[in-house]
């Protein structure tokens, strides 16, 4: 499979499980849509997802800088660390979590104050 700076990381983590027969559709493409969706999913949290986004950002724009140093290692997977950080940044937007504290951006539609004023009786 051809690949370049982008999929060549989608490519690695699809070969890991199977590598696609002669005149199969390559799932990779797929992959690089779905994992860092199904990421964000579960690490929704718009603290934790800017912070993965900035620092994949600062990869991508400083990528010669970085190779002769200790983060060279992770440079192969920068565009994929900056997908999982804008889908873990738009999940926790959904989910109004920001470094796992609880944001109301939109308000409620429920009152949860209702049972303040209502008398509770109890049953003997």
């Amino acid at each position: 499979m051809k690949t370049n700076k982008f999929t060549a990381v989608m490519q690695t983590i699809v070969d890991t499980y199977g590598t696609p027969r002669y005149q199969e559709a390559n799932p990779a493409y797929l992959t690089i849509v779905t994992f860092p969706f199904f990421f964000g999913m579960m690490f929704g949290d718009m603290g934790h997802g800017s912070l993965l986004f900035a620092a994949a950002s600062y990869m991508i724009f400083n990528a010669e800088n970085l190779k002769n140093s200790m983060f060279s290692i992770l440079l192969p997977a920068r565009y994929l660390f900056l997908l999982m950080g804008f889908g873990s940044f738009y999940a926790g937007f959904i989910y109004n979590e920001f470094f796992a504290m609880s944001t109301n951006f939109f308000g409620s539609c429920y009152n949860m104050n209702k049972w303040e004023n209502i008398d509770m009786v109890t049953v003997s």
